[in-house]
């Protein structure tokens, strides 16, 4: 499963754990916060002021290294 912008950031934590160290890089360390687990990677990104395109490009790479 590619992640997208809408993909909820507890589905990336649950499904890829390997794309938790790009959020935890990133500064995005509310993953295991209740909103969190409803919110889409697009509204994570907003509320942490960063652009969701290579968030969203970080992630996929990784989760491609890992497979």
């Amino acid at each position: 499963m590619e992640v997208n912008e809408k993909t909820l950031v507890g589905e990336i934590v649950m499904n890829h754990p390997e794309a938790v160290e790009v959020l935890l890089g990133i500064g995005m360390h509310c993953l295991g916060c209740p909103a969190s687990q409803m919110e889409s990677l697009e509204d994570a990104c907003a509320v942490h002021g960063f652009d969701p395109a290579p968030v969203v490009e970080a992630i996929n790479a990784r989760i491609a290294a890992a497979n």
